[in-house]
């Protein structure tokens, strides 16, 4: 029976068997197959059993599906290949044995199958430290993290003690005016 088995990490190992015609795989609960991570959309691709074909159909999905890195609209998974959805990967696998390689160009086919099945995957992201070319942060010379003067809000608050005294003191002359007059 087709199985997908995940390779992504945090979900290595886990994985879904294909027992009805029609498989939906998405982020939400009410599909078959729930992956629940950020990049797969709430309704993401169908998976179709027809006959001896595996067929996926993406269903408007935003970060897409790819069939070995190829995206795709519909096309047909066929055993050992890798169904990504959104940051997701996956393989298909069907169980059957593998037949014995005819020629030396199966060998060498055959070969590559299973370092591919035995290839780990890695997540994406670089550190800090790898970067060709990097250098120790100086936050001491102008590297625009420099902290900024406060001339500004010395004059704005200067300014306004000159307005609010000059307005107190007119205030007190239109008092001492108006009450000499009486």
């Amino acid at each position: 029976m087709p199985r997908l088995v995940l390779l992504s990490e945090g979900l290595t190992g886990r994985t879904y068997e294909l027992k009805s015609d029609k498989t939906t795989v998405g982020r939400v609960s009410d599909n078959a197959f729930e992956i629940p991570e950020a990049s797969v959309s709430s309704h993401h691709c169908e998976i179709l059993l027809r006959g001896n074909d595996i067929v996926v159909k993406d269903l408007g999905s935003t970060n897409g599906t790819f069939i070995n890195g190829e995206k795709i609209e519909e096309g047909v998974d066929k055993p050992g290949q890798i169904l990504r959805v959104g940051m997701i990967e996956m393989r298909l696998e069907t169980g059957d044995a593998v037949p014995a390689p005819a020629t030396p160009s199966a060998a060498a086919a055959a070969a590559s199958k299973k370092i591919l099945e035995q290839t780990r995957v890695i997540p994406q992201g670089v550190k800090l430290d790898e970067l060709e070319g990097a250098r120790p942060l100086n936050f001491d010379s102008k590297s625009g993290f420099e902290r900024k003067s406060n001339r500004g809000t010395r004059i704005f608050i200067l300014g306004a003690i000159v307005i609010g005294v000059a307005l107190l003191v007119l205030l007190v002359v239109i008092l001492v005016k108006s009450g000499g007059t009486e």
